[in-house]
């Protein structure tokens, strides 16, 4: 009767290196190691006939940390809401805008007993027709 075999002391394949290999290429990428240990590591892997050998060529590397996550794929950049919620921001500063304009003309038209020209106009009409038309064409609108 034979003794089991030390899982240590089993042989190693050529995957098996290829993934220390791997393991310490991202050591690499991690800033675990630099050049020169990751060369002499590899070819203490590919060199290893025992995967307690192979262990040891990682031993004393912790797990890298795990890859980023994925951008979004494009064209789902935004939400589908992000036009909405735009225009309304638009909106809300054009409204703003307007309102200041207009009480700093009714102060002047109060203060100077006289009614001045109306050049609030000229920052409420360009402006919020441009809105208009973007909401007219259904930009903004959520789609259906």
């Amino acid at each position: 009767m034979t003794d089991p075999v030390h899982p240590d002391e089993l042989r190693v394949s050529d995957p098996e290196r290829a993934t220390t290999q791997e393991r310490l290429r991202r050591a690499v990428a991690a800033g675990q190691l630099d050049l020169h240990e990751f060369d002499a590591r590899v070819q203490s892997a590919w060199a290893a006939r025992t995967r307690g050998e192979l262990a040891r060529v990682t031993r004393d590397l912790p797990e890298p940390p795990p890859p980023p996550p994925a951008p979004p794929p494009p064209g789902r950049v935004f939400s589908r809401d992000a036009g909405g919620t735009t225009m309304r921001v638009l909106t809300i500063v054009w409204a703003s805008v307007v309102a200041v304009n207009l009480v700093v003309w009714g102060l002047v038209s109060v203060t100077t007993g006289d009614v001045v020209y109306p050049w609030w106009v000229w920052v409420a009409g360009p402006p919020g027709a441009v809105l208009a038309v973007l909401y007219a064409a259904g930009i903004g609108r959520p789609r259906r």
